[in-house]
């Protein structure tokens, strides 16, 4: 079994990124999973067509049945949830979720699974998949902005304490070019100086907002378009990935000086 997670600034695309990486898996025949990790519960919209229940909306309301659902191609569709804006801990979801996920062995016939995880690594929640090991690779997901990048190095420093401590490893950078500055050169040169790489480009789109309507993926709604073919290639090349590296985060100096050259003008 293949297990990732996916992490990354709110709003940088990333719940998108994981519902069309699952959707090509599970095109392809590989056994696929997502666990959404976030209280929006919206990481499984697109493969199911809906919102679910979320793991923790089943316990509170203590209905019967299973806590997850199939979605595009048998993808095994799973909403860890939260609490309501302002109340409790987010990062508590998660955890529950992924006890219950455990206790009912729902994962055990995979090939992949993919966790979407919500935001920096900066509350014990949000970082169970690296701490409790569910997970061996990591991959995150920016654009070309400021704050996007000081983002995924926040994220490699959570990183970086988890993989010293366990198997854990940052394997690539997934650059979506949903920005309006498209300066690949910045994302790349990030990437060197964490000692990764960058695994896959994402171009902007207009068949990704299009498909988002109707609740569904590019791989469901538009299979011949080109950008169904670019996650189609972005799969393969993680599941054929064998780099794991323990990531040299940077200051947030470095940060800013790497990106002055390419935004300042």
């Amino acid at each position: 079994m293949k297990k990732i997670c996916v992490y990354g600034k709110g709003g940088i695309g990333k719940s998108t990124t994981v519902a069309n990486l699952a959707a090509a898996f599970a095109y392809n025949g590989y056994k696929t999973a997502v666990v959404g990790c976030d209280p929006k519960a919206d990481s499984t919209r697109n493969l199911t067509g809906r919102r679910i229940d979320t793991v923790l909306d089943i316990i509170h309301k203590r209905k019967d049945g299973d806590i997850f659902v199939l979605g595009y191609k048998d993808i095994v569709c799973i909403e860890a949830g939260g609490p309501s804006p302002g109340t409790g801990c987010a990062g508590r979801g998660i955890v529950v979720a992924l006890e219950e996920i455990d206790r009912a062995k729902l994962l055990k016939d995979r090939d992949i699974v993919i966790y979407d995880v919500l935001g920096d690594v900066v509350c014990g929640g949000f970082s169970a998949p690296l701490r409790e090991n569910v997970a061996d690779d990591v991959y995150i997901v920016t654009t070309s902005d400021f704050m996007s990048l000081y983002a995924a190095n926040n994220i490699c420093k959570g990183i970086e304490k988890y993989a010293r401590e366990g198997t854990v490893r940052l394997a690539g950078i997934i650059y979506n070019g949903r920005s309006s500055l498209d300066s690949e050169d910045m994302v790349y040169e990030f990437a060197n100086r964490i000692g990764s790489k960058v695994i896959g480009k994402i171009p902007m789109s207009e068949y990704i907002s299009k498909a988002e309507v109707c609740r569904q993926t590019v791989i469901e709604k538009y299979p011949g378009s080109d950008i169904s073919r670019v996650f189609m290639e972005l799969a393969h090349d993680v599941m054929e990935n064998s780099l794991g590296t323990i990531p040299e985060y940077l200051s947030y100096e470095e940060v800013e000086n790497l990106c002055m050259p390419y935004l300042k003008n």
